[in-house]
């Protein structure tokens, strides 16, 4: 016999009644609960369009650490940026290098140091990954008005502050 599939809403109201069974205050299930299911969500249709660009999520972290950055970063900064081992830094730099996205030089002040800047062809890439991006993000919060989209962002912020203050 098979079952029916659950809609993400359902599924929540599901995990967050066995939270609570087991003892979890109801307030705070809601809440995290949530968070997880919208995160797997926009995780599977990051992943979806990073297919679609041919990107590794790896190597879309550093073309993206080096646009919100505005100037090139050395390979050990976007390894740290990336939370990964400079070790492996330099298979993706090569791989975005070959594509044409991204450029490698020796830093001008520091002839043993490699900066690593975008190139047009990667701008262009992660600005077509944004605006593409925000078309899906925008339909996620489209039952919100403006007013209650600031409001959440501001009590989200809230949170990530006190995130910052445990790590």
């Amino acid at each position: 016999m098979s079952q029916r599939t659950l809609s993400p809403s359902e599924l929540h109201r599901q995990a967050v009644a066995a939270y609570v069974a087991a003892g979890a205050d109801e307030s705070v299930q809601r809440v995290i609960t949530a968070l997880q299911g919208v995160n797997r969500s926009l995780d599977r249709w990051y992943a979806q369009q990073l297919g679609v660009l041919e990107l590794s999520q790896g190597e879309w972290g550093i073309i993206a650490a080096t646009a919100r950055a505005g100037e090139p970063l050395t390979p050990g900064q976007l390894a740290h940026l990336g939370h990964v081992a400079p070790s492996s830094m330099t298979h993706r730099l090569d791989k975005l290098e070959e594509r044409g996205l991204i450029q490698r030089s020796v830093d001008e002040n520091n002839r043993t140091r490699v900066l690593v800047d975008l190139t047009d062809n990667g701008r262009e890439l992660f600005g077509r990954a944004i605006r593409e991006s925000d078309v899906i993000e925008a339909q996620v919060l489209q039952d919100l008005g403006g007013a209650e989209r600031l409001e959440l962002a501001r009590l989200l912020e809230v949170v990530i502050r006190r995130l910052d203050q445990e790590s």
